[in-house]
């Protein structure tokens, strides 16, 4: 497992990420207000509030106690929802590493479009893939990997200090780091038949990134750059 802890991408337009850190919140409050029982129990909350691709198609229904916005909205409030503390610190690593340099380069309304029109159609492609599945998908997986491809088509240059295992420090290309990761989804969504990793949402994620990056990034941020430890205004 590779972990992504800094970047030398520089800000030019956004002194602070509020956007990012604000979804940071948000998922890291909803993880806590959820796992310390404060609106019931965690996995009946996870279920109405996750995304089932069996009770968003009609082919099955929730219990009637259960509380949920209904099963379209939770193609959006899925997003916000975490399996676990790994799962969780995982994610919003991801997010601090590479979300503020995307908010800095769509600004920060266009970034929280960008981000949630990713989550979304990641969570559509993994319930159209598995229409049948009555496992919620819950994480904000699927909106990460359309950063991180936006990061790897904006700051391919630039470097990504992580660590390796957990110990083994690294520094690398972004273009090597990010584009190892996503060859690492694409390998899982094609081999891995045990079904406990939605990877067919990061892939959706990572399309939707790609696809949607030239539509939300300012005119004037250019492709493939910046250079390696070019320093902009804010480092």
């Amino acid at each position: 497992m590779v972990l992504p802890l800094h970047d030398d991408a520089p800000l030019h337009y956004v002194r602070r990420p509020y956007v990012n850190w604000t979804l940071m919140a948000i998922n890291i409050f909803v993880f806590v207000a959820v796992f310390s029982e404060s609106f019931g129990d965690p996995l009946t909350v996870v279920r109405g509030f996750g995304l089932i691709p069996a009770v968003l198609f009609g082919r099955a229904e929730l219990a009637h106690w259960i509380v949920t916005p209904g099963p379209e909205w939770t193609l959006l409030t899925s997003l916000f929802f975490h399996s676990g503390l790994g799962h969780l610190a995982g994610n919003m690593i991801f997010l601090y590493v590479f979300g503020d340099n995307v908010e800095d380069a769509m600004g920060s309304a266009g970034y929280l479009v960008f981000y949630l029109l990713c989550g979304v159609s990641a969570a559509m492609l993994f319930a159209v893939g598995a229409p049948l599945t009555i496992t919620p998908l819950v994480g904000a997986s699927g909106a990460i990997s359309g950063v991180c491809a936006a990061f790897i088509l904006l700051y391919p240059r630039s470097t990504i200090f992580g660590l390796v295992a957990g110990i083994i420090p690294i520094h690398a290309p972004a273009s090597l780091f990010v584009g190892t990761w996503i060859l690492f989804q694409l390998f899982n969504a094609f081999t891995d038949d045990q079904g406990q990793v939605g990877w067919w949402a990061h892939i959706g994620g990572i399309l939707a990134g790609l696809i949607l990056t030239p539509l939300f990034k300012r005119r004037d941020v250019q492709w493939f750059g910046p250079r390696p430890f070019q320093h902009g205004p804010w480092g």
